[in-house]
């Protein structure tokens, strides 16, 4: 049953609760408890009968009952749960129940005549005297979709303390300096750890998409890192790799043993592993860091990651009042590795503002910052931002120069990605600004590097896809696509192939050459939004528009659940560019979408179809 109470909803078969269609935190106990008081609202339930329903079989004291309770009241007010003294307990607040297995069309003849004014309060697009409850309802099959999934696919390893489960966590043993002691993670009551001594942690941070392949089913938390000391001080940079997400950090400490202490206490969260370990929304993420932060302001980590989900939203002044508020703690904690990473965040969001020297003067703050601490990996990070500032003065001498610095401080600090980024950064910005000659050789540099570094096949696809780039015409772009193709074989998700095969699709689409752009469709066996979108285009294309309507509109579901924003704008404009075609999609809906949340870098990309549909 969905119910709804004031402005909640709460899915009592998925055990989902939300508020204004935003997710609610609330422990499992607690809503199978809810969902015990709501389906049996007209009965007093005694202390017994909550443990027996709730408990079942485990052995809990009656203290437990009492704290769920009041956790409740907590939410929906103290007039929610009446106590009829040495009875029990009774829920008050009117509750409207809409049936579950009825479709929205037959629950809505059910519902008794608004009148016009009624409706126009409840719902600012006014599309139907039955709106809210459509709202209500759209939201329990969102989330409710959006849970089902993670329930099957993933919930055997989502660690839950209510259940006394401990975290599976594997990790690679960390790179340290030589005359430190080595560090060992030992089993304790929140952690199972296994040791992955057949990796090191330079090798899994050039290879990681491949070896995790091989890791994610025993091991679907994997967890590297690096200690370093500067001026008997120590810091460390750590990474979870899960199924779908990354979860990163840096902390510091005067010794050793206090850091390690640190990051287990900070892993202990369970919030952490339900965004690593399934796909969500944007907002339901930006939910859940929300109440991870409320609970632990000080928890930098967390606050940073909140930060960077609001700047991928596009909400800028949400994440700059956020940045400032990371700035403010860290100082307080004397803390400049945050220091420097809030300036970092400042600057970001300041040039995607356009204020673009207030954007320099942060980034010369954070450089400051990392300097004191001998932080190479984001004095580069510093330097790489800064290119862009210095290519939109025109001068190319110094975006070379600055990348140059980015590249030479990743080698100082071994960090293999970050001086590939640099020079492949390099040759796109040589290119920008018509530097023929630095734009081939910083490319060939790029390869070499990856040569002498020995690293996998597909990080080389990465050339022929800049190939691809600095081609003029489809038909020169077509053979570098096929090898970015060929190198990405094993991991056909990497990005650059994505983004090839989308390109592909679309020329061959083009030229009519449709047996070939079923044949890349062909080629994918993980079910993903992309696949789906490409299979949206060639279903246009074949004139199968019952298949169009039905693929699209699941790669846009798709690609919503995955926090895939700019894939779910793309498949909303496609949708939206079909107005005349079909009367099976909500166009409404989809232009509102990209109204509310289209970036101004997507706009510009977008910008001749977006005026031809006056978006």
């Amino acid at each position: 049953m969905l119910y709804i109470i004031k402005s909640f909803e709460f899915d009592s078969n998925n055990l989902i609760l939300t508020k204004n269609g935003e997710a609610i935190e609330i422990r499992h106990n607690e809503a199978k408890l809810l969902s015990l008081l709501l389906e049996q609202s007209n009965k007093v339930l005694s202390k017994e009968d909550i443990l027996s329903h709730v408990w079942k079989d485990k052995v809990v004291s009656e203290q437990a009952v009492f704290q769920n309770i009041s956790h409740l009241r907590n939410l929906f007010g103290s007039d929610a749960i009446k106590t009829f003294s040495k009875r029990g307990y009774q829920w008050q607040l009117n509750t409207e129940i809409v049936p579950q297995h009825l479709s929205y069309d037959e629950y809505a003849t059910e519902l008794p005549h608004q009148s016009t004014n009624e409706i126009n309060s409840d719902t600012k697009t006014a599309i139907n005297i039955n709106s809210k409850v459509k709202i209500y309802f759209l939201i329990a099959i969102l989330t409710s979709l959006a849970f089902i999934i993670s329930l099957i696919v993933f919930q055997k390893n989502v660690p839950s303390r209510e259940v006394d489960s401990k975290i599976n966590l594997a990790y690679i043993p960390f790179k340290q300096p030589l005359n430190t002691t080595k560090v060992i993670f030992e089993d304790n009551s929140y952690f199972n750890f296994t040791l992955l001594d057949h990796l090191n942690a330079s090798t899994f941070e050039v290879s990681v998409e491949l070896e995790y392949q091989n890791l994610a089913k025993p091991h679907p938390f994997v967890m590297s890192g690096e200690l370093r000391e500067h001026n008997q001080q120590f810091y460390l940079d750590f990474r979870i790799k899960g199924p779908f997400d990354n979860w990163q950090g840096q902390f510091s400490a005067s010794s050793q043993e206090v850091i390690i202490k640190k990051l287990q206490l900070h892993l202990q969260q369970p919030f952490i592993y339900d965004l690593l370990n399934q796909p969500q929304p944007l907002e339901l993420k930006q939910a859940k860091l929300s109440i991870a932060h409320q609970k632990n302001p000080t928890d930098l980590i967390t606050l940073s990651k909140l930060i960077s989900v609001y700047i991928e939203m596009g909400e800028l002044e949400n994440a700059m009042v956020m940045a400032n508020k990371l700035e403010n703690i860290a100082i307080k904690q004397k803390r400049p590795q945050h220091i420097g990473n809030a300036l970092l965040m400042q600057s970001n969001i300041l040039t995607r503002k356009e204020l673009y020297e207030l954007s320099s003067h942060k980034l010369t703050a954070a450089m400051s910052q990392f300097e004191q601490i001998a932080d190479l990996k984001r004095q580069a990070d510093a330097w790489y931002e800064k290119s862009w500032l210095d290519h939109l003065t025109g001068d190319y001498i110094t975006v070379k120069a600055t990348l140059l610095k980015a590249a030479q401080l990743s080698i100082d600090a071994k960090d293999i990605g970050r001086e590939l980024d640099a020079l492949f950064y390099l040759s796109v910005m040589a290119h920008k600004h018509q530097q023929e000659v630095d734009k081939y050789q910083y490319l060939q540099l790029a390869e070499n590097k990856m040569t002498s570094y020995q690293l996998p096949s597909y990080q080389f696809a990465r050339v022929p896809f800049h190939y691809a780039i600095f081609s003029k015409t489809p038909e020169d772009r077509e053979p570098h696509y096929k090898q970015v193709l060929k190198l990405t074989v094993l991991i056909p998700v990497h990005w650059v192939a994505q983004s090839s095969r989308k390109d592909l699709m679309t020329y061959y689409i083009d030229q009519s050459r449709l047996e070939e752009a079923q044949a890349l469709l062909d080629n994918l066996t993980t079910a993903t939004s992309s696949k789906s979108y490409l299979g949206a285009l060639l279903a246009q294309a074949n004139n199968q528009q019952d298949s169009f309507n039905r693929l699209a509109k699941h790669a846009f579901e798709q690609a919503q659940l995955a926090g895939d924003r700019r894939l779910s704008l793309d498949i909303a404009l496609l949708l939206c560019s079909k107005r005349q075609v079909s009367t099976q999609v909500n166009y409404d809906f989809y232009s509102q979408y990209i109204s509310e949340k289209a970036s101004k870098y997507w706009r510009k990309d977008n910008k001749e179809e977006l005026l031809a549909l006056n978006l």
